[in-house]
């Protein structure tokens, strides 16, 4: 059973695209990156047989993204308003598999599209959730993020400014290893499943943060953490190709 850090190469081979059929099709828009260095027994234990936790000079990493799906459409359909645009917020560590695949295990993922959060469920098996949320830019620049899980009291607020300039994370560097990622383990029925994305590499840009939240450590079980993020980058945005899961 190879249980070794994933290669450079392998990480690098997750960038080519799948020789699979495209699913759908969508634009990540707006992310935000907040990592915190995060004890690597504490997320082993949570993750199912199979997954290890992935680290960066035997660092491991939890991440808060909120972002935007725009343009969410199934191969060969349109765009449909109020169907094809929401808010996302997801909880996210990094992990490798047996074969020594890199990809992200996703511990849960905000959603304040009905449809959406049913479809990612039943087809993907990704442990979505129902939230009220809100994005809206002001005319500085800085976008105030908010999102609240149904059924909890806490509401999170997030208020960022990507800064001018971009950059492609350098193969090998941190940002490289917590931004390229192409590959998602989710559990299902059948077991251990993977799906598979493909975009350019992000343009990563600096961030002017003013306000954070980290509750969602909390809904995840989870410590909080009290100290601010320990890495903080952004984009603003890709187009996405999305393919079907497998084993």
């Amino acid at each position: 059973m190879m249980t070794q850090l994933p290669s450079l190469p392998d990480r690098l081979a997750m960038r080519l695209p799948p020789a699979q059929q495209v699913v759908m099709h969508q634009r990540w828009e707006d992310l935000l990156f907040l990592h915190w260095a995060w004890d690597h027994a504490a997320i082993q234990k949570r993750l199912p047989p199979g997954l290890y936790v992935d680290t960066f000079d035997g660092q491991a990493w939890v991440a808060i993204v909120p972002f935007a799906m725009r343009g969410i459409r199934p191969r060969f359909c349109p765009t449909v308003p109020w169907i094809s645009d929401f808010l996302e917020m997801n909880l996210r560590t990094y992990v490798h598999d047996d074969a020594g695949r890199p990809g992200v295990w996703f511990d849960s993922l905000e959603c304040d599209q009905t449809l959406a959060v049913w479809t990612a469920r039943t087809l993907f098996h990704l442990p979505y959730q129902h939230a009220e949320m809100s994005a809206n830019r002001a005319k500085d620049g800085f976008i105030q993020y908010h999102s609240q899980r149904h059924g909890d009291a806490h509401r999170s607020e997030f208020r960022y400014r990507l800064k001018k300039g971009t950059k492609v994370a350098e193969p090998g560097t941190l940002e490289f290893f917590l931004a390229e990622r192409y590959l998602l383990f989710t559990q299902t029925p059948r077991g251990l499943r993977t799906g598979r994305v493909h975009h350019v590499p992000y343009p990563l840009a600096d961030v002017e943060l003013d306000a954070w939240d980290a509750d969602l450590f909390r809904l995840n079980g989870y410590l909080v953490p009290t100290r601010p993020p320990d890495h903080v980058i952004g984009s603003a945005g890709v187009a996405v190709k999305v393919y079907p899961l497998r084993d």
